[in-house]
């Protein structure tokens, strides 16, 4: 039975923006939470809480979670590296915060230098400080399926994450394809390893399209009941750390999958092409997504 309505967490502001070379300013970020939440997304991950040093892209995070304006039934998250980062953002009042581990052992020593057990440590009192002020922690699993550094991750380190980070009170788990490497098989052992340790409805999938799998390995996750997923407007981001890694998968074409199997989103789609333009033309650049560029032309004609 596949699910008769999916919700989409649009981490375009967030994850789409951090990577890019040139600087956006606090006033487009604004503009475009605002946008993908007048086409109906009820979630969106808006900034990071990070050392400017390492993402200056984000440094002006306050700043866009002041100038939102603020809909209701709109969740509106921040990603929390640290303590430093989390007492930072509580004064933005996120209604959830996002903490991070990677399933492969090489990548996590790469990317913040230290095991992934002893990542889980470090956030375990971020995450009972911001559960104490009644704020929702979602954890985001990376390198679920490969690693740039270590190939082909086994199910089995995913079901260990998962397990750490349920162990540290983590409410939600997102299963990622950081890299875009992953096809519906493998999607789906480290959905299961993910499912030994949480709740179907607690469980979502963040795909890259680097290979061109991503709406496969959507579909694939659909499958095993999966109803949450994080998508990207416009296809932003990418993964600093893999070569030729490209963005998440466009919410647009998600959105598009979803309406041809009569999944509900709720999300009006023309809208969030015109979400997409915004941004992709605030960067200088084409949009990312398929479904945009052809209901584009098919405006224009």
């Amino acid at each position: 039975m596949l699910p008769s309505r999916v919700k989409l967490v649009d981490v375009g502001p967030r994850d789409g923006l951090q990577n890019e070379k040139q600087p956006v300013p606090a006033a487009t970020k604004i503009a475009l939470v605002h946008k993908l939440q007048a086409a109906g997304l009820r979630e969106i991950e808006v900034t990071s809480f990070v050392s400017p040093k390492w993402v200056p892209q984000m440094a002006d995070n306050a700043e866009v979670m002041a100038g939102i304006q603020r809909q209701a039934g709109v969740r509106y998250s921040v990603l929390t590296p640290n303590m430093q980062g989390f007492e930072a953002a509580v004064k933005s009042r996120p209604d959830e915060i996002v903490v991070f581990g990677a399933a492969s052992e090489a990548f996590s020593h790469k990317n913040i230098n230290c095991s992934i057990a002893e990542s889980m440590a470090r956030f375990a009192p971020v995450v009972s400080a911001a559960r104490a002020a009644g704020i929702y922690v979602r954890g985001a699993m990376s390198c679920t399926v490969g690693c740039p550094y270590e190939g082909e991750v086994a199910p089995e380190r995913v079901g260990y994450l998962a397990k750490l980070m349920k162990d540290i009170g983590v409410q939600h788990v997102g299963v990622a394809d950081t890299i875009g490497v992953g096809t519906p098989r493998k999607i789906q052992a480290a959905l299961e390893a993910t499912l030994q340790h949480y709740a179907l409805d607690d469980v979502s999938g963040h795909f890259h399209d680097t290979y061109g799998q991503a709406l496969a390995n959507t579909l694939a996750s659909l499958e095993l009941g999966v109803w949450q997923f994080d998508t990207s407007v416009a296809g932003l981001g990418g993964c600093p750390y893999a070569k030729g890694a490209t963005g998440n998968v466009a919410t647009e074409d998600v959105v598009y999958l979803l309406h041809g199997m009569g999944i509900d989103t709720g999300i009006d789609l023309d809208r969030l092409v015109d979400a997409g333009v915004f941004i992709s033309e605030a960067l200088g650049r084409q949009t990312s997504s398929r479904v945009a560029r052809a209901l584009l032309s098919k405006r224009a004609g």
